[in-house]
């Protein structure tokens, strides 16, 4: 399985954009997962699968990935568009849709 190189992406119940500029970059699973007959847990010998790495910026995942021989998928992000908004637009006259109350 090809590792996932991708970036973080912003929360959906928050509205702020901390935390969404690392990247990261998750290894594909290569062995079965099972389930424990006693607990009920689904567990895995592959332990790879399991992390998670983090990066600063896209350039040192994809170093990374070279470096330890990995072979990676990059994900890029579509670019946010950001519509400015005021509350004063709620009561213009000129108001294209109608009034609720």
């Amino acid at each position: 399985m090809r590792a996932r190189i991708y970036r973080q992406s912003k929360p959906s119940t928050q509205s702020g954009q901390a935390g969404t500029h690392t990247w990261v970059l998750d290894y594909g699973q290569n062995r079965p997962r099972h389930i424990d007959t006693l607990m009920g847990w689904t567990g895995s010998a592959d332990t790879p699968s399991q992390l998670r790495l983090q990066f600063p910026d896209q350039d040192s995942a994809v170093a990374y990935a070279t470096r330890e021989g990995i072979a990676f998928d990059i994900e890029i992000p579509t670019p946010r568009i950001r519509r400015p908004k005021a509350y004063a637009d709620n009561f213009r006259y000129d108001r294209i849709q109608n009034w609720t109350h």
